[in-house]
């Protein structure tokens, strides 16, 4: 008896340590999990690239790199073809407007990416992405794995600034509220220490503030534009009056190209990289009118105190490749801001 009851005291004990033991693993679990959700989600970054006036850029998206096999996710042969297109142009840089690919967490398509885009890395093309829907598909741990594996320069940051010359991009992440929280407060940090010698502010994200689009899909496609976007949309012009250089937006999200413009803020959407696309119903005051659809890719080309976007269309209907321009806007900054109405007497 006096054996078993230390032999029963010992395994009392040895439960006890194994119990302790689990507790504290899985709260060091918890807490790494934790610290990693917070590194992602809290660092910034600020990259520079080293160009001067004049350089040009693309700004694209919604190209959702996917098996070529599979049809039904994408037009494969239109976006093959617009990488190529771009790579003939020789960018300083390519900026994408969210859904490179069209599932995060699936390795296969971020090997298609690598593969399909491979002529931009032996050109040494960087490419600036901002997140779209498609890229957090699945486990988002693992989305952003495949993602910051891809982009080892924004160091796990969701948003981030890039300088390029008299140029400033400001690249966020439209799956978290752009105008408040922590990334609302950099935002805003960012738009109030603009350098001096900044022409333009791009403002890259996927969920566009303007689009004549729905969620109606009247002719098989589209999104409606969401209040955090409105939000966002707000805050830039209010700014824009008395801020010296241009905002110009870039988004993604609609598979079509579109452009508005509202309280000197310009807008562009650009999603037309290879996911299927679809005609739109537009607004009569909208600037660019179309009822096709617009596989297409943007080119900025940037001067001193100048801008010109031109959208590049690709039509691959007739199994041979038809590139036109059918719209393109010129977009200057200020010299110096405009006397304030009712100034000091």
């Amino acid at each position: 008896m006096s054996l078993f009851r230390t032999s029963a005291r010992i395994l009392a004990r040895v439960l006890l340590v194994l119990c302790v033991a689990g507790v504290c693993a899985a709260q060091t679990s918890c807490t790494a999990k934790h610290s990693a959700q917070a590194e992602v989600t809290s660092q910034t970054v600020d990259l520079t690239l080293a160009v001067s006036t004049p350089f040009r850029f693309v700004a694209y998206g919604d190209t959702r790199f996917h098996d070529p096999k599979d049809t039904d996710a994408a037009n494969p042969a239109v976006r093959q073809a617009l990488v190529q297109a771009i790579a003939e142009v020789h960018p300083a840089f390519v900026s994408f407007t969210g859904d490179i690919v069209y599932n995060g967490n699936d390795a296969n398509d971020w090997k298609v990416w690598d593969s399909e885009a491979s002529i931009w890395r032996q050109q040494s093309i960087p490419v600036y992405p901002a997140l779209g829907n498609h890229d957090l598909h699945g486990d988002p741990a693992v989305a952003l794995a495949n993602y910051f594996q891809r982009f080892p320069a924004l160091k796990n940051s969701r948003y981030y600034s890039l300088r390029a010359a008299n140029t400033l991009t400001l690249v966020l992440d439209s799956s978290q509220d752009e105008a408040s929280g922590p990334q609302g407060q950099w935002l805003n940090h960012k738009l109030d220490t603009i350098p001096s010698d900044v022409d333009f502010v791009f403002l890259m994200f996927h969920h566009p503030p303007y689009t004549s689009s729905s969620d109606e899909k009247k002719f098989g496609g589209g999104h409606s534009s969401r209040s955090p976007e409105h939000e966002l949309a707000h805050i830039l012009e209010t700014r824009q009056p008395n801020t010296r250089a241009r905002f110009v937006v870039f988004n993604g999200h609609v598979h079509n190209y579109e452009r508005h413009e509202h309280g000197g803020v310009t807008y562009f959407v650009s999603g037309g990289g290879g996911a299927h696309a679809y005609p739109i119903e537009r607004a009569p005051d909208d600037p660019y009118q179309s009822k096709e659809i617009n596989y297409h890719y943007l080119l900025v080309e940037v001067s001193a105190h100048n801008l010109k976007i031109t959208m590049n269309r690709l039509d691959l209907s007739s199994g041979k490749a038809v590139w036109t321009q059918p719209d393109s806007v010129s977009i200057s900054a200020l010299q110096t801001l405009p006397a304030k109405a009712g100034g000091a007497n």
